[in-house]
């Protein structure tokens, strides 16, 4: 056995995109196809820096960017919320690490992974809430990136294609088609694959980390310093608004942070099966999650504080800020940020819901149809109408959302390295006669482990979404840990559901 992986099969096969997989001989039709097939030797391109690229693409985006602002408006001073950015990134880059050691290892993406602890039927219903959520933020930041444009064309035009809002649509005609062009970037990249989207992030990520840096140092000189905010003290110390509360933000916000990648430490075996050896895996995850976060999460933080000095109000949202700035600025500063919203469209809300749809019938379902899927959710939810009706939509949800992907890390992480031994019979992974194959394609403990590992989150989630006016504080308290509570809970109950049963 090598570092990188376990051979499966005889012989290999070609994707749609030109890229090697290993074959499997006698696999079943309606759980193989080229896409989801084991990585070869030869697809084992991405070294340490190509994947630590790959995450500073994803990090610098417009929701990292103002990531800090509720934690701020709770009552945290700046060094405060980037220090709690900064642990949340560190503790979920272990999870990161931990699911990413299989895909390094045998090849095989997320949905293949999913087959070994729920089952090969089983597998289909993590599989595609991962991907469902993806689709979700997809519209989101594809209604960003599309923003942008229509920002660059109104300042180079004297406003000229800004208009009266079409009906049912509720935007105008030029920022339908701004989000329309955005869009169909988007679909370039998921025709050509995996391949392009490392060629992408690999020379985006200089730029746009200089692009961050640059931002800042306007920031300082237009304002002479970072004004009010960064010199504020916590409203948790002594004489502040809400002094000795400091936890009970902490918490909360610490779960949020770790919710805020909780769908890719699930999914991060759809990158590192093209990872070169488990060292460049690791070392990447571990120099490009966590401080390009902290990091851009400061940026955030100081611009906003700037812009208190430079403008007389708190400007948040970056396209906004754009739309303040004077000359060539303006074009340069959403340029970037059409970048920044690309790379991470298409690595975190692209690939993952490819692979899960395509895992829902493969011999059907390609990883580029799957990317076209996507797609079409992505424009079916009108995700203005989605940030428009959801007030606090990110920082609501990313704890909703880590109630339910933890218990998934949990089960991985435990069946993986506690029940496997990190050893799997890939080729088992692809027949229902296997053994993972379950009762019928349900392995029960997984299933059952899962809904376990929600329940106790179920009616804090329900009252932070609104759904009930309350409930009993023990289950609000258990619902700040929401991630942590799903993880540990599912793991546990798997674990003793499947002890003895290693195969």
């Amino acid at each position: 056995m090598t570092d990188n992986a376990s051979v499966a099969g005889q012989g290999t096969v070609t994707d749609e995109y030109g890229v090697t997989h290993s074959q499997i001989a006698g696999a079943d039709p309606d759980l193989f196809n080229e896409d989801l097939a084991p990585a070869s030797a030869e697809a084992r391109t991405w070294d340490w820096k190509a994947i630590a690229a790959l995450w500073v693409g994803m990090v610098v985006c417009v929701p990292t960017y103002f990531i800090a602002a509720s934690l701020v408006a709770d009552g945290m001073s700046w060094w405060q919320a980037v220090i709690t950015v900064l642990l949340g990134n560190v503790i979920v880059a272990v999870p990161m690490m931990l699911i990413g050691h299989a895909g390094t290892k045998h090849g095989i993406p997320f949905p293949v992974l999913l087959r070994s602890s729920f089952g090969t039927v089983g597998a289909k219903i993590p599989g595609v809430a991962r991907g469902l959520v993806a689709c979700g933020w997809f519209g989101i930041q594809t209604w960003v990136g599309g923003s942008a444009i229509y920002v660059i064309l109104n300042a180079v035009s004297g406003n000229a294609f800004a208009g009266e809002p079409l009906p049912f649509l509720g935007i105008d005609a030029a920022q339908t088609l701004s989000f329309l062009a955005f869009w169909a970037l988007h679909l370039w990249f998921i025709r050509h694959g995996t391949e392009s989207i490392r060629w992408l992030e690999t020379y985006a990520a200089p730029f746009l980390l200089l692009m961050g840096l640059a931002l800042l140092a306007w920031a300082y000189v237009k304002a002479g310093g970072f004004g009010e905010m960064l010199s504020a003290p916590s409203a948790f110390g002594p004489g502040g608004e809400k002094e000795g509360q400091f936890w009970s933000a902490f918490i909360p916000g610490l779960t949020a942070m770790v919710g805020f990648w909780a769908t890719l430490a699930l999914n991060i075996p759809d990158f590192t099966r093209y990872a070169k050896s488990q060292k460049d895996q690791i070392l990447g995850q571990a120099v490009g999650l966590p401080i390009p976060m902290a990091l851009f999460a400061f940026i955030g933080v100081a611009v906003t504080s700037a812009t208190v000095v430079i403008y007389g109000e708190a400007i948040w949202d970056p396209v906004k800020l754009a739309e303040r700035m004077e000359g060539f600025g303006i074009v340069v500063a959403l340029f970037a940020l059409v970048v920044a919203t690309l790379t991470t469209n298409l690595a975190a809300n692209v690939v993952a819901p490819s692979h899960g749809f395509s895992n829902l019938s493969p011999k059907k379902i390609s990883f580029k149809m799957g990317g076209y899927i996507t797609a079409a959710i992505g424009i079916a939810i009108f995700p203005w109408k989605l940030i428009e009706s959801t007030q606090g939509y990110i920082f609501t949800w990313l704890i909703g959302y880590s109630a339910l992907l933890g218990p998934i890390a949990g089960i991985l992480i435990v069946d993986y390295f506690l029940i496997r031994k990190t050893e799997l019979k890939v080729d088992d992974l692809f027949r229902h006669d296997g053994i993972y194959g379950g009762r019928n394609g349900w392995n029960m403990a997984g299933i059952t482990a899962l809904i376990i590992g929600i329940l106790p989150n179920l009616p804090g989630f329900l009252n932070a979404a609104g759904f009930v006016e309350s409930v009993p504080s023990f289950f609000t308290g258990i619902y700040d840990f929401a991630w942590f509570v799903g993880l540990l809970i599912a793991g546990i109950v798997y674990f003793a559901m499947m002890s003895g049963k290693r195969s």
